[in-house]
C-alpha cells in the first residue's frame, strides 16, 4: 500500500510539473507543439530509464553502482570501435555498414558489459572492496581506457563518428528506444516481482547475513545484479552513440550515473537496500526527465547549467523523504543545537543564491523585479521560516 501511494504521488508530481511548465513557458511549447514535446520526453526518458533499471536492481540488492555513466561511454566506444575495425573503409567514407557488422558490434558490447559487471562482483566478493570503491575505480578508469582504445584503433582521433543511418535510427526514432525500455522494464518487473530470484535479491538487500544463513547464494545474487546493471548501461551506450552520431569516451554519459541513481531513489528505492520497485523506477525516470525538460523550456538559454544542480536537489529530497518515511513515528529534530543554527543560515543563503540565479528566468513575467531583490527576499523568507521551525522544535 505504501508503494502504491508513492507511485501515485509520483504521477501527481509529474502532472504538476507539466502544468507549471505549460504556464511558465513563454513560448507555451506544451500547448502549441504537444506532439514534439511528448516525443522528446518519451525518447529521453527511455534512454535514461534503461540504465536506471540496472541501478535500481543493484540498490535493491543492497549495493551501489557509481560506474554506469562510464560504462555507457565505454560500451558506446566498444560498439563504435568494433564497427570501425570490421568495416573501416565504409566508416571513414561515411557509407552504410553491413547489418552483420552492426549485430556483431552490439553483441560484443553486451559481452563487455557482462565482463565489467563480473569484475565489479569479483572486486566486491573476492577482493573485499566496498561496492563504492569497486565501482568508483571503473568510473574513473573506463573513460581513459576507452580513449586509449579509440586512439590506437583510429591512429588519429579521440572520437569515432557514426554515419550509418540505420544504426542511428535505433536511437533517433522514438518508438525503438521506447519499445526497448518497456520490454526491459517488463522483464525486470517479472524478475523482481514474480520469481524466486527476485525475492532473493530483496532479501540480500534487506539483510545479507540473514539471507546467507537462509541458504541464499548471496555472491551469485550480487553477480546477477551488477551484471544486469553493466549490461543495461552498455545497451544505453549503444543507443547514445546513435543519438549523438559520435563515440566520445571523454564526454559521453558524463554524470549519468547520478541520473540513474536519482531515478531509482525518486522511484522509491532505499539506499539501505531491500526496498523499491521497477514500476517506481520507471516513474522516477519519467519524473526526472519532465523536471529537466520543464526547466529547459522555462529558462531556455543556459538551462543545461542547472541540470546537475536540479538532479542533486531531487536526490537529496528523495533520500530525505525515504529516511523520514522509514523512521515512522520516531521524531527527530531537523535543526539540533549549534549544527542546526549553522545549517539554518546555510539553507537560507543557498535559497537566496538559487533564487537570485534562477528566479528572473523562472518568474520574470510574474515578478518583474531584479535578481538581487528576489534573492534577498527569498533568503530572508527562508531564514525566518527555518528559524521558526527550529524554535518550535526546541519548545517540544
Amino acid at each position: 500500500m505504501l508503494r502504491q501511494r508513492h507511485e501515485l504521488g509520483l504521477l501527481v508530481a509529474i502532472a504538476i510539473c507539466v502544468i507549471v511548465t505549460a504556464l511558465l513557458d513563454s513560448q507555451h511549447n506544451y500547448w502549441n507543439n504537444p506532439r514534439s514535446s511528448a516525443i522528446d520526453i518519451v525518447r529521453q526518458t527511455s534512454l535514461l530509464g534503461i540504465f536506471a533499471l540496472g541501478a535500481a536492481i543493484v540498490i535493491i540488492a543492497g549495493g551501489i553502482d557509481l560506474s554506469s555513466g562510464s560504462v555507457i561511454a565505454f560500451g558506446g566506444t566498444i560498439c563504435a570501435t568494433i564497427m570501425f575495425a570490421l568495416d573501416k573503409e565504409n566508416m571513414l567514407a561515411a557509407q552504410p555498414i553491413s547489418k552483420s557488422v552492426i549485430a556483431i558490434a552490439i553483441l560484443g558490447t553486451m559481452f563487455v558489459g557482462f565482463l565489467i559487471g563480473s569484475l565489479h562482483v569479483w572486486l566486491i566478493t573476492v577482493i573485499g572492496l566496498p561496492p563504492f570503491v569497486a565501482t568508483l575505480a571503473t568510473l574513473v578508469g573506463l573513460r581513459s581506457f576507452g580513449r586509449a582504445i579509440v586512439e590506437n584503433v583510429t591512429q588519429r582521433s579521440t572520437q569515432i563518428q557514426i554515419y550509418d543511418e540505420d544504426f542511428r535510427y535505433l536511437a533517433t526514432s522514438v518508438w525503438i528506444p521506447a519499445v526497448i525500455f518497456l520490454v526491459l522494464a517488463g522483464l525486470m518487473w517479472l524478475l523482481m516481482s514474480r520469481t524466486v530470484t527476485g525475492r532473493h535479491l530483496y532479501a540480500l538487500g534487506g539483510n545479507e547475513q540473514a539471507a546467507k544463513l537462509s541458504g541464499i547464494r548471496t555472491d551469485r545474487m550480487k553477480w546477477l545484479a551488477y551484471c544486469l546493471s553493466s549490461m543495461l548501461a552498455a545497451v544505453a551506450g549503444i543507443l547514445y552513440i546513435g543519438d549523438q552520431a559520435v563515440a566520445d569516451p571523454q564526454t559521453l554519459g558524463r554524470g549519468y550515473e547520478l541520473n540513474g541513481i536519482a531515478s531509482a531513489v525518486v522511484g522509491g528505492c532505499s539506499l539501505q537496500g531491500g526496498a523499491g520497485t521497477i514500476t517506481g523506477t520507471v516513474l522516477g525516470a519519467f519524473f526526472l526527465r519532465v523536471v529537466v525538460d520543464g526547466v529547459a523550456k522555462i529558462i531556455k538559454t543556459g538551462a543545461d547549467v542547472y541540470e546537475g544542480l536540479i538532479v542533486g536537489v531531487v536526490v537529496v529530497v528523495a533520500v530525505a523523504f525515504n529516511q523520514l518515511r522509514a523512521g515512522g513515528s520516531r521524531r527527530r529534530q531537523l535543526f539540533p543545537g549549534a549544527l542546526g543554527l549553522v545549517n539554518i543560515l546555510n539553507l537560507a543563503l543557498l535559497t537566496g543564491a538559487l533564487t537570485a540565479l534562477m528566479g528572473p528566468k523562472l518568474l520574470g513575467t510574474i515578478l518583474p523585479v531584479g535578481a538581487n531583490v528576489l534573492g534577498m527576499g527569498a533568503g530572508v523568507a527562508a531564514l525566518v521560516l527555518l528559524s521558526t521551525v527550529g524554535v518550535l522544535e526546541r519548545r517540544k
